[in-house]
């Protein structure tokens, strides 16, 4: 075999300048643009967020679709199943299913968001606090947490409906009590991880107050595993109201929720099953669009699952 000699010729410098060789050709990407690009490529999670959408319009708009109500009740007309009149037939009060289901999806976005708004709040807060602090507060103050998550969380919220009027309000309370607690363990974990970066250090010592470094340094920071838990505790609010007003502690009437409409709809079911069919499926499909798209925050904020 013959050597082939390599001449200098046969080689063509690239003629860059330093400008050009410091030049950065791709673009620069935040945090939360990565984050967002991730997300949109599940497209799971985005038809999870379609989903959702669809349901909180329908929970506002859907009641005024129908000229009938959902509290009066129409005996003539009782027990009708779906028809043209009645899109998703009546119940056994003769109230129009279609305005209840819609009712009932303002009443339980509502429950669901609001109780995860406020664990979100509280939850931030003790977290926070505890895990910044550390040393005897931060004990006390995860011993609480200790022993509120070991009452019978059943048995508070009854004693919580005997001892305080039945309403929408003491149903939101009993579900938060001790629904926080999740939350303030997940906040203390990732305070704990961020508290010994420079720049909290940094910001420590120019004199930053413990909340200016907790409200601008460490919140904003934790931003991620934070929305990932509260897109999972609404689903969990808006099945744990359901669960309750199944067993008669939920709304009072004539409100609707789906968890009363399925709770009225189960006495009927070998019959009209379709008084327990529409709520029971919206709890699922809400619950499981909010789920789809828990898991979508997961991994788009997860930077080991960077692709």
């Amino acid at each position: 075999m013959s050597q082939q000699t390599i001449k200098q010729s046969d080689f063509t410098p690239i003629q860059y300048t330093e400008a050009e060789t410091e030049k950065i050709v791709g673009e620069s990407t935040s945090y939360w643009k990565d984050a967002w690009r991730r997300f949109k490529k599940n497209k799971l999670a985005i038809g999870g967020v379609i989903i959702i959408i669809l349901l909180a319009v329908m929970s506002l708009a859907g009641p005024y679709m129908t000229e009938y109500n959902y509290y009066e009740n129409d005996l003539i007309n009782a027990n009708q199943s779906p028809s043209a009149e009645h899109w998703f037939g009546t119940d056994n009060l003769g109230r129009d299913m279609f305005a209840r289901t819609w009712e009932g999806a303002k009443i339980s976005l509502f429950i669901g968001l609001t109780a995860a708004i406020i664990d979100l709040i509280i939850g931030v807060i003790w977290g926070s606090v505890s895990g910044y602090i550390g040393g005897r507060v931060d004990e006390i103050m995860m011993r609480i947490a200790d022993i509120l998550s070991a009452l019978p969380y059943l048995l508070v919220v009854i004693l919580l409906m005997v001892v305080m009027p039945q309403g929408l309000w003491t149903l939101i309370l009993a579900m938060t009590i001790t629904g926080w607690i999740n939350m303030a363990r997940i906040v203390r974990g990732e305070v704990m991880r961020l508290k010994n970066e420079e720049y909290v250090l940094a910001a420590k010592s120019l004199g930053a107050s413990t909340t200016r470094i907790i409200a601008r340094h460490l919140v904003p920071n934790m931003l991620g595993p934070i929305l990932v838990t509260l897109t999972l505790t609404v689903p969990s609010a808006i099945f744990t109201e359901a669960f309750l007003s199944f067993l008669g502690l939920g709304v009072p009437a004539p409100l609707a929720s789906w968890g009363t409409m399925t709770s009225d709809g189960l006495a009927s079911l070998r019959y009209y099953p379709y008084q327990l069919f529409f709520p029971a499926f919206f709890i699922s499909l809400t619950m499981l669009a909010f789920n789809v798209v828990g898991d979508g925050l997961r991994d788009a904020f997860d930077p080991k699952d960077k692709r």
